[in-house]
C-alpha cells in the first residue's frame, strides 16, 4: 500500500469515526428531537381557541389583575403553560421575564433540575405616565431549551 493511500484511508475513516460518536452522543444525551424552527422566532399561540399540545405547554400564562391604580403595587404571577412544563436535565424552562410594553420589568433565572417549578410573581407600580392611553400592556416571555422563546401578553388598564 502506497503512502498517499494509507493517508487517506485513515483520515477518511477518522472522520467517519467521529461522525458516528458524535451522533450517538447526541441521542444518548439528547433523545429528544428538536424542531429547529421553533428557534427562529418567537413563538406565540396560532389559534387561541385551538391550542396545539405544544402551545399548552410552553406559552406564558399571566395572571393579573383587570385595572390597577397609579403608583399602588400589585402582583403579577407568569407560569409556563396551562398545565405546568416539567423541569428536567434534558427539558426545562431557563428563565421567565415580564415586560411592561417593551421596557423589561423582571427576569427569573431557573435552573436544569425537577425541583421547580417555572412559576415566577412579580410585583409592579405602574406610574399614570407609563400609560398615556390608559392602558397598559404586560407581556411574558421564556426560554425553552428544546422549544425555543415563548411570549404571550395582556393588557390592563391603568387610572
Amino acid at each position: 500500500m502506497d503512502r498517499r493511500l494509507f493517508l487517506k484511508t485513515a483520515v477518511m475513516g477518522s472522520i467517519s469515526t467521529g461522525l458516528i460518536s458524535t451522533t450517538a452522543f447526541a441521542e444518548r444525551y439528547f433523545p429528544v428531537k428538536v424542531d429547529q424552527s421553533l428557534f427562529e422566532g418567537i413563538n406565540r399561540v396560532k389559534d387561541p381557541a385551538k391550542k396545539t399540545p405544544l402551545e399548552k405547554g410552553h406559552v406564558p400564562v399571566i395572571i393579573a389583575p383587570a385595572s390597577v391604580k397609579a403608583g399602588e403595587m400589585f402582583s403579577v404571577e407568569v407560569a409556563v403553560g396551562e398545565n405546568l412544563h416539567p423541569m428536567g436535565p434534558n427539558h426545562w424552562i431557563q428563565d421567565i421575564e415580564l415586560y411592561i410594553g417593551n421596557e423589561p420589568a423582571g427576569k427569573v433565572t431557573m435552573q436544569s433540575k425537577g425541583y421547580l417549578k417555572p412559576k415566577a410573581t412579580f410585583t409592579l407600580a405602574l406610574q399614570k405616565d407609563s400609560a398615556p392611553s390608559g392602558k397598559v400592556t404586560l407581556v411574558a416571555a421564556q426560554h425553552c431549551n428544546l422549544h425555543g422563546y415563548w411570549e404571550s401578553n395582556i393588557d390592563i388598564s391603568l387610572t
